[in-house]
């Protein structure tokens, strides 16, 4: 069964996104960091959502990103559905923070409740067929718009959506090439996705 045990965000700078990451978001083994020099440009296709508990955390971690090196894309603001804000890390992924929450219950923290990761994909029937087949239950699924996978115990979930409602949520233009410059570390076979994400054996992801 696939599962996501991990993923690794490949940077032109190994050290310099680890400094980021660790005084951004302080993550753990779930993110891992690899050297490329690929090509890439534009929108890549996915992003990385922090989902937390109330609007407090949400600016908390905004702003340490920002204080780290992050570029604001979005600021946090107040929807119908809670808070959120977007930024793009040095290394180029794009990071959204949110909560359902609209109140505050307690002091402010970087706590993260969960991991999301988002591919924009061209097909989603196909892309939602594709990965039913390899074993990861459809959790929540909204006709051609959404699809969210049941990923059991892992720490990082997987949501598919149309590569430009993807770009629009993140507030940038869906046009891009190249590398994706990430690998989804979890498969008992190493893949690819009918959008060109790679997918990799724990033992590969460990070798990063």
């Amino acid at each position: 069964m696939t599962k996501i045990e991990n993923i690794t965000l490949e940077v032109a700078d190994v050290a310099a996104a680890a400094r980021f990451y660790s005084a951004a978001f302080g993550l753990g083994p779930e993110l891992r960091l690899r050297a490329t020099q690929d090509a890439t440009s534009g929108f890549r296709g996915f992003t990385l959502s922090l989902t937390v508990s109330q609007p407090a955390n949400v600016h908390a971690l905004v702003e340490a990103a920002v204080e780290a090196g992050a570029t604001v894309i979005k600021p946090v603001t107040k929807s119908m559905w809670g808070y959120g804000g977007v930024v793009q890390a040095p290394d180029g992924t794009i990071w959204k923070v949110a909560t359902s929450s609209k109140k505050d219950t307690k002091p402010a923290s970087r706590e993260i409740d969960s991991i999301v990761l988002l591919f924009g994909v061209a097909d989603i029937p196909a892309s939602k067929r594709f990965y039913v087949e390899r074993g990861l239950p459809v959790g929540k699924s909204f006709a051609r718009m959404y699809v969210e996978f049941d990923t059991g115990s892992s720490p990082i979930k997987l949501g598919l959506y149309r590569r430009r409602a993807l770009a629009k949520d993140a507030g940038v233009a869906p046009e891009g090439s190249g590398s994706h410059r990430i690998a989804v570390g979890g498969a008992d076979e190493a893949f690819s996705d009918p959008d060109g994400f790679a997918w990799e054996t724990a033992a590969m992801a460990a070798q990063s």
